[in-house]
């Protein structure tokens, strides 16, 4: 699989254990950046992260950063790309099955690199569920015209 990964300085370390982890597991890994502890704004590695799924360069991503939180809500600035905060598998696991995410962010502060892998893991292998879920996951792009009232 085309896994495109993105950090901020936060998670700059857990970026690197996982993009080695992912080769070692026959991925081709993509990865955006950043590369070392200076400081580094979230939003331009997120954005970068949106654009590799917008361009086609990745099938999944990976967000990081210190919470997972600033990161993921930059990568979902881009339409092509559902971005799931994760902090463990069954999240993992269902951001996929019910919500076709293509990406999934963490945050090096709150997770270590064993729950880090477990999360990955589940999310590699679980397909998208479709049926319902596909109406739903449509309307994420598509919103439907909402009455409102006074």
């Amino acid at each position: 699989m085309r896994i495109a990964i993105a950090s901020d300085h936060a998670a700059y370390e857990l970026k690197a254990q996982l993009a080695d982890w992912l080769r070692a597991e026959g991925h081709a890994v993509e990865d955006l950046g950043t590369n070392g502890p200076d400081s580094v704004d979230y939003p331009d590695f997120g954005y970068a992260l949106g654009e590799a799924m917008a361009a086609g360069r990745a099938d999944r991503g990976i967000a990081l950063c210190g919470s997972g939180i600033g990161i993921s809500i930059s990568v979902n600035r881009n339409p092509a790309a559902r971005c799931a905060l994760v902090s463990e598998p069954l999240s993992a696991k269902l951001s996929r099955e019910h919500n076709d995410a293509n990406v999934i962010a963490m945050g090096a502060r709150l997770t270590g690199i064993d729950m880090a892998k477990a999360c990955l893991a589940a999310f590699l292998t679980t397909d998208f569920a479709g049926d319902r879920h596909a109406r739903r996951v449509d309307k994420l792009s598509h919103p439907p015209q909402l009455e409102t009232s006074r």
